[in-house]
């Protein structure tokens, strides 16, 4: 049996990965639509600025946020005057630290996606009298949904499992940000734990495997799906 303030980890990392994949997946839609179909100055830049999440250890991301977000960070201390938003050291900054670790695995599975995409039929479409936006919702989207659906599956999955970034931002506090990971950080930390610890272990297994098969799973779906349209 799990004890509450176990309950209490899980229902905040799913809180926390929710959300994150939420305020990501429509820019991610668009930068990755950016990059798979326009060429422009600085390409290599951003591109390169996009995976930067995956290559950085995650406490230096964690610490660049607190910089520009703390209550004395250039941006930090506008949203805070402006507006009363504090976002280190609440739930919010820690989803808001998972989706800038998961942003760079969203952004390329639908890159990927879109890039497969025959522009033959966004073409015809539009000679067809569809506007732009109509071929993006009826032909574009729906041909990359395989890769949408693992980008998203992906994003959300390392959004629950974020740590460095998250503990760094957002700090490890009980019943407000203290996600599975962080969690079972603190119990390892604990003399006589090891049980506990290794319950949670087991569970981010098993939550981890869960998210891969669906990814997968998914995929496939959607894969069968568009077949079966084009057939």
């Amino acid at each position: 049996m799990l004890t509450p303030a176990e309950w209490d980890a899980i229902r905040i990392s799913l809180q926390v990965a929710g959300s994150a994949l939420a305020w990501i997946l429509v820019p991610g839609i668009a930068l990755a639509w950016l990059m798979a179909r326009r060429t422009f100055p600085g390409k290599a830049l951003l591109d390169g600025l996009l995976h930067l999440p995956l290559v950085l250890p995650p406490v230096v991301v964690g610490y660049l946020l607190l910089v520009a977000l703390g209550r004395r960070g250039f941006l930090g201390q506008w949203l805070d005057s402006t507006f009363g938003i504090q976002l280190p050291f609440t739930w919010q900054g820690a989803a808001l630290a998972a989706g800038v670790m998961a942003f760079p695995l969203l952004v390329r599975s639908v890159r990927l996606s879109l890039e497969a995409v025959d522009t033959q039929l966004e073409a015809a479409a539009s000679t067809l009298g569809a506007g732009r936006w109509r071929v993006l919702f009826t032909i574009t989207l729906p041909l990359t949904l395989p890769g949408l659906l693992t980008g998203s599956v992906l994003a959300f999955a390392r959004a629950l499992s974020e740590f460095g970034a998250t503990i760094t931002f957002a700090a490890n506090i009980p019943g407000e940000t203290r996600t599975l990971p962080l969690a079972l950080y603190t119990l390892i930390q604990t003399p006589g734990a090891e049980s506990a610890a290794a319950r949670l272990c087991v569970l981010s297994i098993v939550i981890a495997m869960v998210s891969l098969i669906a990814s997968e799973w998914l995929a496939r779906r959607a894969r069968r799906r568009l077949r079966g349209r084009d057939d």
